[in-house]
């Protein structure tokens, strides 16, 4: 069966707008989905025969984070691995509707799986109990928002982005997942001089640093919502 004929347009404006940031998708696996994308539906295939170190190489990734980024798009659905042997992985891409965290209102507006009304979630204190504070913790998805590492749950807190002596909210737009050293490297300092301190520091790269600015302002605008 062929796909049928994509809308570039939309497809671009739903994987920024909505799927990357709903997902979670950290700069390394925005850009394997992209590329994976750009060589199966956008030219007219459902199945993609790869290799991770091709992959890798193309985008200037080391062959085990192309290989997490595969891993990990499977796990969310973003694709599906069909077949693992020496010529590489046979993978059937997905479109962002398609998409099992991701569905379809009926006026066609998007809606993740378990999402909390927009009303109440504007109004709820993240803070308030441990299902809660785990949605900020689930958002993130196992990783520190600021330095990306992985950040097992014995050392990972919430921060505040806007300090709470600057009056920041308890709000899923002013709370993040990250690391405890993180969390105490920042302080009181604004998000956006301490992500810089890390890019100087050689802790992200200027990619990863130009996806985490962007991500404030996401969180900022509402776009990073817990489920």
């Amino acid at each position: 069966m062929k796909p049928k004929k994509l809308n570039a347009k939309l497809l671009w404006m739903q994987f920024e707008d909505v799927l990357a940031p709903r997902l979670g998708l950290s700069v390394k696996e925005r850009a394997v989905y992209c590329y994976l994308l750009r060589h199966s539906l956008v030219v007219g295939k459902l199945r993609l025969q790869f290799a991770v170190v091709a992959v890798a190489r193309t985008l200037g990734l080391s062959i085990g984070a192309a290989r997490q980024a595969v891993r990990r798009l499977d796990e969310l659905g973003a694709l599906r691995v069909l077949e693992r042997s020496k010529n590489g992985h046979l993978a059937e891409m997905r479109m962002p509707e398609k998409i099992r965290a991701v569905g379809l209102r009926r006026n066609g507006a998007f809606q993740v799986a378990g999402e909390i009304p927009a009303a109440t979630l504007e109004t709820t204190d993240f803070l308030k109990s441990w299902t809660l504070r785990k949605a900020i913790h689930n958002r993130e998805r196992g990783a520190c928002f600021y330095c990306l590492r992985r950040t097992p749950g014995n050392v990972k807190c919430l921060d505040h982005v806007v300090p709470r002596v600057r009056f920041g909210r308890n709000s899923y737009r002013n709370l993040v997942s990250c690391c405890i050293e993180c969390n105490t490297r920042k302080n009181d300092r604004p998000a956006r001089d301490f992500l810089r301190t890390l890019y100087r520091q050689g802790r992200l790269t200027p990619a990863e640093l130009d996806g985490r600015l962007r991500a404030l302002k996401d969180l900022a605008a509402g776009k990073l919502r817990p489920v």
